[in-house]
């Protein structure tokens, strides 16, 4: 049975206090039905500024849609530590035990548009805002402790293999596959994605993961590398393709509603939250590059450190100002957390304060539920469109000064971090793209798992043409024979029986299509 909670305050009109309906300048508003026109059955007035207000706000109501991670929900809560970590993070949102700090949480799924559904097998977004008295920090991970690529420069081609067809304007499995079969280093996360944990049952029922490698810092200088990890505490639960499929046709909205109505409820969704830790000497010697976002941390070699627990007990006020303004961004981080040499990370530091300064504004971060509330800003950035403050007042505003302008503070100096190699495009193919997947598909998955992750692959990869799928089979044999033995075998049911979509193909096919090795 589906649960809504009430979502205006007074439904009974008669029984409240009413506000004056005003203009958005302020001015009460006498007639909001009627237009001003010459006559009953004359044309409109351009005087007639209730309704130009109405409707010039409205033609710009819609900001740009965002180009991943578009449809998603949001709710607020607090994080609270309940372990010590400071022999390894000077940050204060870390200590002392016992302390909490307001964060506001999105989760989202990644590739469909604003209006797909909620249910589509596709990761799921789990970015969370911590507003510290040091700044806010933006932690910005998935459903997942992996990605499908390592390096920032094939992330625009992967996102537009997500995406539709330039042409058709239809998602086409022909570009999928092709790039995935194309980039072994997909194999990890691919195979994630096609397992049961490809599709969860709501935001609740999920982990979340930086993703990333980070580097944390002591107040003695002292620095490690480090990976974040959000583990549910309403355990985990995934959906079934049937289910899934049913829902995305009954109720597309349906993680947006479950998270909502079970906080309206009292039912608070929360996590723990740990770390995990590596020396640079460790870093060093480790057997996989440690800063490969398409690969995880063994648990065995560095086991998860517990640090705190986040609950989620306050849903939006309203979902725009809430939600669909929330900006996160990779590079909001505290003194005490910095970022590693990690490819992907350091190509999301520029991505996404420069995407939400596009979608938002050059003053995004003067939006309320943007606002670092519990510190104060002092800089030396002024004006732009839609400043929302007082502009910093009469404050200086060029560096040096020698008035009252904001000082640095060496204690935010970052930690420094020694370089030797060439500056040279490196190529990372040659490195281990299947030990960890092969590691996955036998020890992780139980055989009905097994069999569900090669159905499902072989049931989307079979949209694809005959050599896309002969190269992606090869690529899952260097996984494990079975691996690629079972999609095999469907691939040729499916072939046989032509259940493959009919799809006008709108590519050319290059002279050398087995490209995999670039």
């Amino acid at each position: 049975m589906k649960v809504y909670s009430r979502k205006f305050d007074c439904p009974e009109k008669e029984n409240c206090n009413v506000d004056t309906l005003t203009t958005g300048a302020g001015q009460p508003v006498g007639d909001k039905l009627n237009v001003i026109t010459a006559g009953p059955r004359g044309p409109l007035f351009i005087q007639d500024s209730v309704f130009l207000d109405e409707m010039a706000h409205f033609d710009r109501e819609r900001i740009p849609e965002r180009v991943v991670h578009a449809k998603g929900a949001g709710a607020f809560g607090f994080f609270e530590v309940t372990h010590d970590i400071s022999r390894y993070c000077k940050a204060k949102i870390f200590h002392p035990v016992g302390k909490r700090t307001s964060v506001s949480v999105r989760f989202s799924t990644v590739g469909g548009e604003a209006g797909s559904a909620d249910t589509v097998r596709d990761p799921r977004g789990f970015a969370c805002k911590f507003y510290t008295e040091e700044g806010n920090w933006d932690l910005t991970g998935n459903n997942t402790p992996i990605f499908f690529i390592r390096d920032p420069f094939l992330f625009p081609s992967f996102i537009h293999t997500q995406k539709r067809n330039p042409q058709t304007h239809l998602k086409d499995a022909d570009m999928t596959w092709d790039f995935f079969s194309l980039r072994p280093e997909t194999l990890h996360q691919l195979s994630f994605l096609y397992s049961d944990r490809g599709i969860p049952d709501g935001f609740r029922h999920m982990n979340g993961y930086g993703s990333h490698t980070f580097k944390l810092v002591n107040d003695r200088k002292e620095a490690v590398y480090c990976k974040f990890h959000f583990k549910t505490n309403q355990g985990i639960k995934n959906l079934s393709v049937e289910t899934a499929r049913q829902l995305a046709s009954d109720d597309p909205d349906y993680s947006i509603r479950d998270l909502y109505n079970a906080i309206a409820t009292g039912n608070c969704p929360s996590w723990s939250f740990y770390i995990q830790v590596m020396t640079f000497q460790e870093a060093q010697a480790h057997r996989w590059n440690p800063f490969d976002v398409t690969k995880v941390w063994p648990h065995k070699d560095f086991p998860l450190i517990p640090v705190g627990q986040m609950v989620l007990n306050k849903n939006p006020v309203n979902y725009f100002t809430d939600v669909e303004q929330i900006a996160f961004d990779p590079s909001n981080m505290p003194p005490g957390i910095e970022p590693s040499p990690d490819k992907m990370l350091q190509g999301r530091l520029f991505s996404y304060p420069d995407t939400h300064r596009h979608r938002l504004g050059a003053n995004y971060l003067q939006l309320p539920v943007n606002c670092p509330f519990k510190c104060r800003v002092a800089n030396y950035q002024r004006d732009g469109p839609m400043c929302s403050t007082d502009n910093q007042g009469g404050a200086p505003n060029y560096f040096p000064n020698s008035f009252s302008g904001p000082e640095t503070q060496p204690l935010a100096i970052e930690h420094s971090l020694t370089l030797t190699n060439d500056v040279a495009r490196y190529n990372s193919s040659n490195d281990d793209d299947y030990s960890q997947v092969t590691a996955f598909y036998l020890h992780v998955l139980n055989a009905d798992q097994r069999r569900r992750l090669c159905e499902n692959i072989a049931g989307h990869l079979k949209d694809a043409q005959l050599f896309i799928q002969n190269r992606m089979v090869c690529l899952l044999n260097k996984v494990h024979p079975d691996y690629a033995a079972q999609v095999r075998s469907l691939l040729e049911q499916y072939n046989a029986n032509g259940t493959q979509k009919a799809v006008i193909r709108t590519y050319s096919r290059h002279p050398s299509a087995d490209r995999s090795n670039l």
